[in-house]
């Protein structure tokens, strides 16, 4: 029988006495109650991530799916909920929204299944809430939880309502998996209206000015509660309605040619570069040959770029100098991991291509592997005073990339997105690359020993030591503080067998209970 929870009876009465001393009222089956001092508001979106290293947790073997117009950020980012509908008090310059939109938590290696529905935001409680559905196989037998108006994370609400502090509830660990979120920082909270308000009459009125005192812009502080609260105006949109028209130069520039230079900007996988460098794989991540690192064990930039364009045909094939290796699992001076990536090369034709780069595992050269299916976000390729820029290009792992990761992940897994800019002519500016090298990071996570600098050229950068930040897992979907971004027992039997991450050996150990 599935294990139903809901708020303490002590909860549940203080939000009774609150709403009879007029609170909010949220809407409910698409019908607004609202009191005099109640406006309804619609076409509002929530965007938060949870937490990080809970995304890393997920991501490292298991899947975010979100459904009903949610959606989530490239790169494994933040989630963003939408249509929100709910209602304004304007005496007290607090809002009620409640959101559409599922998100699916799912890891079958580990056991469990989370899926969050009905997320809402009450700024006067201070607090995001959702109805939650846990699954837990882990045991043999399915074992179901489910709770409604589950509170995931108190909120430090600014007028504002942007990238808004949360702090993580006791219940957010029990549906997640790990007790010790319980009063840690969750990602920040935005709550923006999507659609902007309609363009006022050019003669004000009486009406016009009354509408305007009651725009909501919540405040954590109700002690002025007569204040006309501050509003953002909506973005101007003239900046974009500039950059539609094609400027002098590329209107000049040469529709077919060589490439005279550009850089490719990747970061592989964010939960991969953090497992290398994480306390399991101890390892490290050094870059050569001209290539760069983002300081924090970011990603990664390849540089000097060759290859042929063709903006009529919308066509572009670049390779790139530069390489990077990860290395990990040392036992005895013997590396368990050991895998370099060089000589990337990327190709579009109408929006859609491919990644591909020479793979060196524990001594063995592939080259020319395709790493990864490419897919724009426009087929069209404009150049811009003689440069071509294709930003956030969706990658997905071939089949031939997932061997090439000793089945690490799976084919079809999303990688970190790639950035792309290539000049047309020896003096265009590229965009800024760090052409003159970066400074490492530390490796991976908090706590983690200081990398070196890279240079110019072929000097090398590397960024590694062991890290800090709490995550991990103790099996049957729970998170234990074992100092991981990366699920413990998923990876535990790494310290054990040498993970031929690259030699094609399948990493078996993942899909094994941790007694």
């Amino acid at each position: 029988m599935p294990v139903r929870r809901r708020r303490s009876t002590a909860l549940a009465a203080a939000v009774a006495t609150a709403a009879a001393l007029g609170a909010t009222v949220l809407v409910t089956a698409g019908a607004t109650t609202a009191t005099a001092a109640e406006v309804p508001l619609k076409d509002y979106e929530l965007t938060w991530g949870i937490k990080q290293t809970y995304r890393n947790y997920v991501g490292m073997f298991g899947t975010f799916t979100t459904s009903g117009g949610a959606t989530q950020a490239a790169g494994n980012g933040a989630f963003t909920f939408v249509d929100g509908t709910g209602t304004y008090d304007t005496t007290g310059h607090t809002v009620d929204l409640a959101f559409k939109g599922g998100l699916v938590s799912k890891s079958a290696a580990h056991g469990f299944e989370v899926t969050l529905t009905d997320v809402r935001f009450d700024s006067k409680a201070g607090e995001i809430t959702a109805d939650i559905k846990k699954v837990d196989t882990s045991a043999g037998a399915p074992k179901t939880t489910e709770g409604d108006d589950v509170p995931l994370a108190t909120v430090a609400v600014t007028r504002a309502m942007k990238d808004m502090a949360t702090t993580l509830t006791a219940e957010a660990g029990e549906y997640l998996g790990s007790a010790s979120y319980a009063g840690a920082a969750g990602d920040p909270l935005t709550v923006v209206q999507k659609t902007p308000p309609s363009t006022p009459p050019a003669s004000p009125s009486p009406s016009t000015s009354q509408t305007q005192t009651q725009e909501p812009s919540p405040s954590a502080s109700q002690t002025a509660p007569t204040e006309k609260p501050e509003t953002e105006s909506p973005a101007p949109t003239s900046t974009k309605t500039a950059g539609a028209s094609p400027s002098a130069s590329a209107t000049e520039a040469a529709t077919k040619g060589e490439i005279a230079d550009g850089t490719l900007g990747w970061g592989v996988k964010q939960t991969f570069r953090a497992y290398v460098t994480g306390p399991v794989a101890k390892g490290r991540v050094t870059v050569s040959g001209g290539a760069t690192q983002a300081a924090g064990n970011g990603a990664f930039t390849f540089k000097d770029a060759t290859g042929t364009y063709d903006t009529d045909a919308d066509k572009l094939t670049a390779s790139f100098q530069g390489a990077v290796n990860f290395k990990g699992h040392e036992t005895n001076g013997t590396y368990g991991l050991d895998l370099t990536l060089s000589s990337l090369k990327a190709t579009l034709d109408g929006g859609s291509g491919k990644l591909s780069a020479d793979v060196n595992s524990l001594g063995t050269l592939t080259k020319g592997v395709v790493l990864a299916d490419l897919k724009a976000k426009s087929a069209d390729l404009t150049a811009e005073k003689d440069v071509i820029t294709v930003d956030d290009v969706a990658a997905t792992l071939t089949a031939a990339g997932a061997k090439a990761f000793g089945d690490f992940y799976p084919a079809g897994t999303a990688l970190d997105t790639v950035d792309l800019s290539v000049a047309l002519s020896d003096d265009a500016q590229l965009p800024d690359g760090g052409s003159s090298g970066t400074t490492g990071g530390t490796g991976g996570s908090a706590g983690g020993s200081t990398g070196g600098t890279g240079g110019t050229g072929g000097a090398a950068s590397t960024i590694g030591g062991t890290g800090t930040t709490t995550g991990g897992s103790t099996g049957g979907g729970s998170l234990a503080t074992t100092g991981s971004d990366i699920p413990g027992p998923a990876l535990a039997g790494a310290a054990g067998v040498a993970v031929a991450i690259g030699a094609g050996a399948v990493y078996a150990s993942r899909k094994r209970r941790t007694p």
